[in-house]
């Protein structure tokens, strides 16, 4: 009698767990399945990320040609373009500081100071050959793709943190150039430009090979080819002795080539590079039984802030205006407001 009392207690609850499984909602229809692969949400637009508050950066508009267009954006859009597409968001925070107030700088100079006649219907252009690289929002998500967030924050940084402020030489926006690295110094603008600007001046750069990657690089042309490009560039040069195809090589204090003879014709070290697409003119030269082989130290035309030096300067503890402060002479710190 106790064991049909126990079996028939235990089937009543057997048959009420039963019912209370079968009374549980099932799955949504619209919940996602495991099979189904992972979308992340959408990064916000970039609007949404910047901080809020009153800029100076935000009352300049800057007309900007990029490709066939026109585009009319804030000033501090058109640095957070100019500064992702000039220097790696992994840098170090007061280098991209100093990126910034060189952009910046870099603009104004060219909108009060120097029109650029290549295009003077706009104030710059995204051509790093003729102005500055630019990257607009939609290339930087493309480019950083699950890194946007963080990389455009750390540029939006940079931007902000140095709302307004560039660099004055004699009351005027100077012209802020800067490059990619430079070998143990910066140079003169006029052995660049032929101008020499007061003060854009040869100064020490703290790189070396340990430090930047890709400092030295080789570039090895066959002798063929060697003779070929100085003859298109300059016709009236002469290859009959070996001996008398590189000759008299001139430096600069930088160290960098100021002239070179090649073929008995002499050549800028500005055109040198040019012809045969080195990195910089800080260049050794070694011929070889069938190569003319140039190994160069840093890159970029080596004039004003060098990129990598400021992200060793940073490293070190300097300040983004330290680290301006060694790259361009005789300088001030001027605030936007001044020329608005």
């Amino acid at each position: 009698m106790k064991i049909t009392i126990i079996v028939s207690v235990a089937l009543t609850i057997l048959v009420m767990a039963i019912a209370m499984l079968a009374s549980l909602p099932g799955p949504r229809e619209d919940s996602q399945q495991p099979d189904e692969p992972f979308e992340p949400p959408e990064p916000p637009a970039l609007e949404e990320l910047l901080p809020l508050g009153a800029r100076a950066d935000s009352d300049v508009t800057v007309r900007v040609l990029l490709g066939e267009d026109i585009w009319e954006m804030p000033m501090e859009m058109y640095l957070i373009g100019v500064v992702a597409a000039e220097m790696p968001a992994s840098f170090e925070q007061h280098a991209l500081m100093a990126q910034a107030v060189a952009a910046r700088t870099d603009a104004l100079h060219k909108m009060h100071v120097a029109p650029r006649p290549n295009h003077p219907d706009t104030d710059v252009c995204g051509d790093y050959q003729c102005c500055v690289a630019f990257f607009s929002d939609e290339a930087l998500r493309e480019r950083w793709g699950n890194d946007y967030v963080e990389n455009i924050t750390r540029i939006i940084n940079a931007v902000t943190a140095t709302d307004g402020v560039f660099l004055a030489f004699e009351g005027q926006p100077i012209l802020a150039v800067f490059h990619a690295s430079s070998a143990g110094r910066t140079e003169t603008s006029g052995n660049v430009w032929v101008v020499d600007k007061p003060y854009l001046l040869s100064v020490e750069s703290p790189e070396t090979e340990d430090l930047v990657p890709g400092f030295v690089a080789a570039v090895t042309v066959p002798h063929s080819d060697f003779i070929e490009t100085v003859l298109q560039n300059f016709p009236d040069a002469v290859f009959d002795g070996e001996e008398t195809w590189i000759t008299d090589i001139a430096y600069t204090e930088s160290g960098r080539i100021a002239y070179i003879t090649l073929g008995g014709v002499t050549v800028r070290g500005t055109v040198l590079r040019s012809m045969f697409g080195l990195r910089s003119t800080a260049v050794s030269i070694e011929r070889t039984d069938s190569d003319i082989v140039f190994t160069t130290a840093g890159h970029g035309h080596g004039v004003g802030m060098s990129q990598h030096g400021a992200n060793i300067f940073a490293k070190n503890g300097k300040t983004y205006r330290e680290i301006l402060l060694v790259y361009y002479a005789g300088v001030e710190f001027v605030e936007l407001h001044t020329l608005i």
